[in-house]
């Protein structure tokens, strides 16, 4: 559905250079009726799942003790994208009739930035949980230079606040708090240090994705060969080392699906914003690749508790407690209940 939409955009783009009694800005406008749709159904999926499956994360999380590094890593996950879960409303309002042009500026100034932040974080903590993973796969009965979750806690708050001092001048280096009806770029509101600041950001943050990127790789190569080392020692049957393998690449998959294709996009699209590189027709295309590829950050929010499940056995058989606690309070029917109610007459 995405390459369609990108396809009916790029035709799209050749009705704007006809136009010669509008502005060069008004040429570049992408077309906004084709998103409205788009957008506003992907975005709604994403935020029911996201909603759904996030709230069911935190209320099994938040019942199991912070007695490792990975609950600690994986709670602060599961808060990240809880959170981006919690913006996506403001995405589907924005790409919708209702917007409004004060609605916009806080979009731009506010929950843009939001979902910036709590996917970055998510990024960063993705690679720490990969470490800490390495780590367990290689001293399985632990050793003296492992940190304790005292240590996890005190660099899970350190990222949330690094990560938010890198992007609040994104939220405060504007040159007011008014738009245009028609306008929609966020950058037509910055200050010329703000543009610079976005510019470093996005930089600052390709840095982070892609060396977490590297860090997820290398440890993952790395346990699945203790894993190998392991079994051949022990002599595992083959179909369980398989299925761990499984395992061990669902991080991989979510990670190339999510956040590959968008850090593609992302500094050629930004250079448009800051810079206006690149020409009108070229302008609109990374518009709509890098909207696109957002859509796959966001799906994140909504695959992370897969990975919850398959790679914490803590967070399963937890689930699998509450569940069972939740049958057991539903009021069961005695065999004689079933007939008697047939046997009443209507």
């Amino acid at each position: 559905m995405l390459f369609v939409y990108l396809e009916m955009a790029l035709n799209g783009t050749e009705n704007f250079s006809n136009q010669s009694n509008t502005t060069v800005k008004d040429i570049c406008a992408p077309d906004r009726e084709i998103s409205q749709v788009i957008f506003t159904v992907l975005y709604s999926v994403f935020f029911i799942g996201g909603l759904l499956m996030n709230s069911l994360a935190i209320w099994v999380f938040f019942q199991i003790p912070s007695k490792s590094n990975f609950i600690v890593y994986l709670k602060n996950t599961v808060m990240a994208d809880l959170l981006m879960t919690l913006i996506f409303p403001f995405k589907i309002i924005i790409e919708s009739r209702f917007r409004t042009p004060g609605l916009q500026v806080f979009v731009c100034q506010v929950s843009s930035v939001l979902f910036y932040l709590t996917m970055y974080i998510s990024i960063i903590f993705l690679g720490l949980i990969s470490a800490d993973r390495y780590q367990k796969a290689a001293k399985p009965f632990g050793h003296s230079g492992t940190c304790k979750p005292r240590t996890a806690k005190i660099l899970s708050a350190t990222v949330w606040l690094c990560m938010f001092l890198l992007v609040l001048p994104n939220m405060i280096l504007y040159k007011g708090n008014t738009m245009q009806e028609n306008e929609r770029k966020c950058s037509s509101l910055k200050t010329d240090l703000g543009l610079k600041w976005h510019e470093l950001v996005s930089f600052v943050c390709q840095i982070i994705f892609w060396s977490n990127l590297i860090l997820i790789v290398v440890c993952y190569f790395l346990i699945s060969r203790e894993l190998y080392k392991s079994y051949r020692k022990t002599k595992g049957s083959s179909r369980q080392a398989k299925k761990v393998n499984y395992n061990v690449f669902l991080v991989l998959a979510v990670f190339f699906i999510c956040f590959v294709p968008f850090h593609f996009a992302r500094i050629p699209y930004t250079l448009t914003q800051t810079r206006g590189a690149y020409q009108c027709s070229t302008r609109v295309t990374l518009y709509y690749i890098k909207e696109s590829t957002l859509s796959l950050s966001a799906l994140n929010a909504c695959l992370d508790p897969l990975i919850y499940f398959f790679l914490c056995r803590s967070f399963k058989n937890m689930l699998f407690t509450k569940l069972n606690n939740c049958a057991k309070r539903l009021p069961k029917m005695q065999p004689g209940d079933y007939q008697s109610s047939m046997d009443t007459p209507l």
